[in-house]
């Protein structure tokens, strides 16, 4: 079964194409550390919850727009070992990012059902 590493950010709406700009050379970054797969969505139906929800779970803003995002990878020690040379290699991309990383969340997921 394949590793799913999941993100979910709050994206400035008016930062989307400096955002799919950003997700686009990302993807290339992931695939040469052994992604093999990338998916960025942009929310266009998240709704507020009673308790919690995506929104408030990254403290998105009312300008913001939740973005989901997932990369697959072969396995959970691909993933890893992505994660540790990305230390490196996304240090650069930081500054460009046009979103507050700070608010990303983000984990590893093994994955139960594929169907």
């Amino acid at each position: 079964m394949p590793y799913i590493e999941g993100f979910v950010t709050p994206v400035p709406a008016k930062n989307r194409a400096a955002y799919e700009k950003v997700a686009k050379e990302a993807v290339v970054l992931f695939k040469r550390l052994g992604a093999t797969r990338v998916v960025e969505c942009w929310g266009d139906d998240v709704r507020a919850g009673e308790t919690t929800d995506f929104a408030r779970a990254v403290k998105a803003q009312p300008d913001e727009v939740v973005v989901f995002s997932w990369v697959e990878y072969p396995s959970k020690e691909v993933r890893d070992a992505a994660n540790e040379q990305m230390k490196y290699d996304a240090a650069s991309m930081g500054e460009a990012m046009p979103f507050d990383a700070k608010r990303m969340i983000f984990g590893g997921f093994s994955v139960i059902v594929d169907d």
